[in-house]
């Protein structure tokens, strides 16, 4: 059984940084990318973050650029989120992802999902 475990959520002021930890695990588990999405109460899921093993490529949502980097270890299947210049509108919670299916401006969603990890950003 597939299994993807986030960590590092928390509570920030604006401006402030956290960052998130997921670590996948499993016989089975195999995912050339994976990525980062968040929720808030009422809304759809959205993307975040994503990076390729393959080539290292990067994807990122418009509303994140700049402030968040996305990094990973392939050899550990673990993908990190480094997410400075935190701000209110953050706010979420944050659900690794594996398994997607990737294009050259894309990242859409794969089957494996973490249970989520609140990342709460205070004005």
């Amino acid at each position: 059984q597939v299994q993807l475990v986030e960590s590092g959520g928390g509570l920030v002021q604006a401006g402030g940084s956290l960052r998130l930890s997921c670590a996948a695990s499993g016989r089975t588990f195999s995912s050339y990318a994976m990525g980062w999405f968040r929720q808030v109460p009422g809304k759809e899921r959205e993307f975040v973050a994503g990076i390729s093993w393959r080539g290292g490529k990067t994807y990122y949502a418009d509303s994140v650029k700049g402030r968040f980097t996305i990094s990973g270890d392939n050899a550990k299947n673990t993908v990190y989120l480094q997410m400075n210049t935190l701000k209110p509108e953050d706010t979420a919670v944050y659900y690794c992802n594996a398994d997607p299916r990737l294009g050259d401006t894309y990242y859409l969603a794969g089957r494996y999902w973490g249970q989520g990890t609140q990342v709460t950003v205070s004005s």
